[in-house]
């Protein structure tokens, strides 16, 4: 282990605040000391608790060292950069579909802009989208319904707005399984529901 005087140990804790690697030279040549590596110097220092006060964070309101600077040009990072009215490579333009994940509904980008982000394009939901280009907005109260049980089939005529009180008793907890149920029992069984609910909906009044 290395040793120290108490004389070198005085000046080590008195510059522990300078950079280390600074403080490490002066420290070398003043006390004569080769012996003593750059990683000796820290360790010594960590041990007894002289730390420079540094934590490689930004102090609120402090500035960049580099602000104000132009970044000197490099061939290899400029081929890199983003060139004026450049967009990212996965930019998805107006007419770029996609399924979600989560629901399985069709996502469409359209031409118009968005509202939340000020972006020139937005997401919609195709199947609503196109419904209410040819009906108008969907009721209050109401939500739209896949008739086929294929999300996918976007076209207006496979999609029906219903009452959402109606909506579990298609597939609820106590529903009838419209979803999972074959093709030829879609059409009666929502209009049983439709049904279950004006009756309900009768006695309310």
């Amino acid at each position: 282990m290395i040793e120290y005087s108490d004389a070198e140990l005085f000046w080590v804790q008195d510059n522990s605040k300078r950079p280390r690697r600074e403080a490490h030279a002066e420290f070398v040549e003043l006390w004569d000391r080769p012996d003593v590596s750059l990683s000796n110097f820290n360790a010594l220092c960590k041990r007894n608790g002289w730390m420079t006060g540094r934590t490689g964070c930004f102090a609120k309101g402090q500035a960049a060292h580099n602000k104000g600077k132009k970044m000197p040009f490099n061939p290899n990072s400029a081929r890199t950069q983003f060139k004026k009215g450049q967009l990212p490579h996965n930019t998805r333009g107006a007419g770029h579909e996609r399924i979600d994940s989560k629901d399985g509904y069709v996502i469409m980008i359209i031409d118009e802009p968005n509202p939340w982000t000020g972006a020139k394009t937005r997401p919609v939901h195709k199947h609503r989208y196109l419904w209410e280009k040819l009906n108008g907005p969907v009721p209050e109260g109401h939500r739209l319904k896949c008739l086929d049980g294929d999300k996918t089939n976007t076209d207006p005529s496979n999609w029906e707005a219903i009452p959402a009180a109606m909506a579990p008793r298609l597939n609820g907890r106590f529903g009838r399984g419209y979803d999972d149920a074959p093709v030829e029992l879609k059409p009666t069984i929502l209009l049983t529901a439709k049904l279950e609910h004006a009756a309900r909906e009768a006695k309310k009044r």
